[in-house]
C-alpha cells in the first residue's frame, strides 16, 4: 500500500500542474518546484531518517513517516498560497522519501534469497500500478473536482496504510546494537544536496554556477568524512569495495535521471501544445506505467534465475529508444506514436527496475539490507531530482521566467524535444554502467 500511495500522488499531481499554475499564476520554472520541492526534501531526509530507522526500528520509522506524509497531504489540499503549497510539498517529501526504503528493507529481511526477486517485483508492480492509475484519476479529479481533490482523496489511503501496519505487521526490525548517529554527516549531506539542486535551477546565472561548485565541494567533503568515521550515515565504502553494488546504484541513478521527468513534460505538452483536457492527457501518459506494471513482476521472477545485469541492460536500451522517439515530437505528432514510444520506454523500465533492485540487495550481507535499500532509494530520488533539474535548466534556457502562452508554443516545443534527447543520452550512459557492473555471483563470493 505504501508503494502505491506515494507514486500515485506524484503522477496525479504532474497531470494537475497546469491547473495549479492557473490558480496560483505559476510560470514553468515555478511549476517545476511543485515537484522539485518534494524530491529535494525526500532526498535530504531519506539517508538520515533511514539510518535512524536502522538504529531505532524500521517499523517505527515507517509508521512515523507515513503519518507525516498523510498530514502534509491534507495541508497541501488546503494550501492558501503558492509558497505554502511548495512548503507543504516539502513536508510530504520528508515523510514520503523514507517510506519506500523502509518498506523494501523489511520485505527483503523476511523473504529468502530465492524468492526475493518475486517479492521485489510485486512491490515495484504496486508502484507501477499506482503510476497507471495516477495520471488517469488525477486528470479526472483535476478536470471535474479541482486539483485540491487529488490531495484530499489520498489522505484516506495514507490513514489506512498506518492502521494496517499497526494492526498486522508484527515485531520490529533494527540493528540491535548501540551506535551513534552521524549528525555532522547528515547535515553535510543535506547542505550538499540543497546547494547542488538549487544551483542547477539557477544555471546559467553566476549564482547557479557558484552553488553547483559549492555542492560538488560539499560532496567531496562528505565522502571524506563518511570514510573516516566508524558509523557513517551513508556507508561510502560499499561503493569502493563492491563493484556490483556500486554500478547497480549508478545505473539506477542514471535510469531515474532519464525517465522521471517524462510525465512532467508530456503533461505540459499535451495540455499546452495539443490543447487536451487534463483527464485525456492523463489517459495518454498512463500508457508507460501500464506496460511497466505488467512487465515488472515477470522481470523480477526472471531475475531470480537469470543474471540481472543482462535483463537490466536490455531494459535500459529499450528505455533510451523510447525517449529518443519522444524527442522527435512536433505540434501534430500522432497520439498513437506517443503511446507507442511510451510503451517502449515502459517495457524498458519494467525490465530494468526489479532485476536491478535484486542485484543491489543480493550484493550485500543481510545485516546491511537497510543501508542497501536506503542507498538505492537515495539513488532513485537523486535521479528524479537530476531529471527535474535537467528539464528546469532547459526550460529556463528556452523560456526564461515567462509563462507558457500560445505565443511561446515554438520555444516550449523546442525545449521539450531538447529535454527528451538529453534524457535519452543519460539513459545510454546508464546502459554502459549497467553492463560494467559484473556478475551477481561475483558480489556474493566477496
Amino acid at each position: 500500500m505504501s508503494s502505491f500511495v506515494t507514486p500515485y500522488m506524484a503522477t496525479a499531481v504532474n497531470v494537475a500542474l497546469p491547473a495549479i499554475g492557473h490558480d496560483f499564476g505559476f510560470n514553468a520554472f515555478s511549476l517545476s518546484w511543485v515537484t522539485t520541492a518534494y524530491l529535494l526534501a525526500a532526498a535530504v531526509s531519506l539517508v538520515p531518517l533511514g539510518r535512524i530507522g536502522d538504529l531505532r526500528g524500521r517499523k517505527r520509522m515507517f509508521v512515523g513517516c507515513m503519518a507525516l506524509y498523510t498530514v502534509a497531504t491534507l495541508l497541501c489540499a488546503y494550501a492558501p498560497s503558492a509558497a505554502l503549497l511548495i512548503v507543504f510539498r516539502a513536508l510530504q517529501g520528508i515523510g514520503g522519501g523514507t517510506i519506500w526504503g523502509m518498506g523494501a528493507a523489511i520485505v527483503v529481511a523476511v523473504y529468502p534469497e530465492a524468492e526475493r526477486g518475486r517479492a521485489l517485483g510485486i512491490i515495484i508492480a504496486c508502484v507501477y500500478a499506482s503510476q497507471s492509475i495516477g495520471p488517469w484519476l488525477g486528470g479526472l479529479l483535476a478536470e471535474h473536482l479541482g486539483w485540491r481533490s487529488i490531495f484530499i482523496t489520498t489522505v484516506p489511503l495514507g490513514a489506512a496504510t498506518i492502521a494496517l501496519t499497526l494492526w498486522r505487521l508484527r515485531g520490529e526490525w533494527a540493528l540491535g546494537r548501540p551506535e551513534r548517529f552521524d549528525l555532522p554527516g547528515a547535515c553535510l549531506y543535506g547542505a550538499m544536496l540543497v546547494a547542488l539542486m538549487y544551483g542547477l535551477t539557477l544555471l546559467p546565472a553566476r549564482a547557479g554556477a557558484v552553488l553547483v561548485a559549492v555542492g560538488l565541494a560539499g560532496c567531496a567533503a562528505f565522502v571524506r568524512w563518511e570514510n573516516a568515521i566508524p558509523h557513517p550515515v551513508l556507508n561510502v565504502r560499499l561503493f569502493l569495495d563492491n563493484r556490483v553494488f556500486a554500478f547497480s546504484n549508478l545505473a539506477a541513478l542514471l535510469n531515474y535521471s532519464a525517465t522521471y521527468a517524462t510525465a512532467f513534460l508530456l503533461s505540459l505538452y499535451l495540455q499546452y501544445i495539443r490543447g487536451l483536457p487534463a483527464d485525456r492527457a492523463g489517459v495518454i501518459i498512463v500508457a508507460q506505467a501500464v506496460v511497466q506494471s505488467a512487465s515488472s513482476p515477470f522481470a523480477g521472477r526472471l531475475s531470480d534465475n537469470v543474471e540481472p545485469r543482462l535483463l537490466a541492460s536490455a531494459g535500459m536500451a529499450l528505455t533510451a529508444a523510447g525517449l529518443f522517439l519522444l524527442g522527435t515530437m512536433h505540434e501534430t505528432t500522432r497520439i498513437s506514436f506517443i503511446l507507442g514510444s511510451l510503451a517502449v520506454a515502459g517495457l524498458g523500465f519494467g525490465l530494468f527496475s526489479s532485476p536491478n533492485t535484486n542485484a543491489v540487495m543480493s550484493a550485500v550481507p543481510a545485516e546491511i539490507y537497510g543501508i542497501a535499500s536506503n542507498t538505492l532509494a537515495t539513488m532513485r530520488l537523486l535521479g528524479q531530482m537530476l531529471s527535474m533539474g535537467v528539464v528546469t535548466l532547459v526550460l529556463n534556457a528556452y523560456l526564461g521566467s515567462a509563462a507558457i502562452t500560445p505565443a511561446l508554443r515554438g520555444p516550449f516545443l523546442a525545449a521539450t524535444r531538447t529535454s527528451f534527447i538529453v534524457l535519452g543520452a543519460l539513459c545510454v550512459i546508464g546502459l554502459v554502467a549497467s553492463m560494467l557492473r559484473g556478475e551477481r555471483r561475483e558480489a556474493g563470493e566477496r
